[in-house]
């Protein structure tokens, strides 16, 4: 099936440890569970999200690395995952020196948003990009090739600070680079409901940005945890645990605000 248009969403924190690349391949893989043709592009030199699922080093001949520098298409690089309808684009190490390759270019912050506004990229519905955990030219190109950012957000004490670094650099991304460019909406992750203090961030995050922040608050859960080490998303480890269930929640939020969006336009 072609899509006339897809939808691009940029999973982002400038901050380390906070549920990204899980919520990077739990939302990818709950919104494929519903039908939706979905790729995840692991910009991330770590390359947590091509492990997560499944995807053995041996196996990423071409990555997200070939894609930035030109020299492949969306297609060429692109490998099936476990999960129906769930493509990735995997990363390697190489990634580490890409910035160094491109930093000369004209085009160096759009190099992303040209490989995705070809024909073999609008076959799919939704196309999520997990980022590095720090602001460089990576982050720069996945916000520049993006209609919005979805920001996971750890339930503790500094949360709040890092938060609000975050929505400035994006910020500044709309102002420079790319004017379309929304937030399209906070994920409170590792959410512990023993902990007042998790209780209290929950509650500052929901005054300071309303809406914006998703009702689904995203457990501490071991499940959750475990399920990397076996190259599974926690929806196909364990379905019925909490982070699985609140995952699924989240991708129908996901989709209930795509559908308000489009109506509104």
């Amino acid at each position: 099936m072609a899509y006339l248009k897809n939808r691009i969403i940029t999973i982002a924190n400038q901050k380390g440890g906070v549920g990204k690349t899980t919520t990077a391949i739990n939302l990818a893989t709950a919104l494929a569970a519903i039908g939706e043709n979905v790729l995840i592009i692991d910009l991330d030199p770590q390359g947590n999200a091509s492990t997560g699922l499944g995807i053995s080093r041996k196996d990423r001949k071409l990555s997200s690395y070939d894609l930035m520098v030109g020299t492949h298409s969306v297609s060429d690089v692109t490998l099936e995952t476990v999960v129906p309808n769930l493509s990735i684009i995997p990363s390697t190490m190489d990634l580490l020196g890409v910035e160094m390759e491109i930093s000369g270019s004209n085009d160096r912050v759009f190099r992303l948003k040209s490989a995705l506004s070809r024909a073999d990229a609008l076959r799919y519905s939704y196309i999520l990009v997990d980022c590095p955990p720090s602001f460089n030219l990576l982050t720069m190109n996945a916000m520049a090739a993006a209609h919005s950012v979805l920001v996971p957000l750890q339930c503790e004490f500094f949360a709040l600070e890092g938060l609000s670094q975050l929505l400035e650099t994006v910020d500044q991304v709309k102002r420079s680079v790319n004017p379309s460019l929304d937030i399209q909406g906070i994920v409170l992750t590792m959410f512990d409901s023993r902990n007042n203090l998790a209780q209290q961030v929950v509650s500052d995050v929901r005054t300071h940005l309303g809406e914006k922040v998703y009702h689904t608050l995203i457990p501490r859960n071991v499940r959750v945890s475990e399920a990397p080490s076996y190259g599974k998303p926690a929806i196909l480890y364990d379905l019925k645990c909490a982070g699985s269930q609140a995952y699924l929640q989240l991708a129908s939020e996901v989709i209930q605000r795509e559908r308000q969006r489009k109506a509104a336009a």
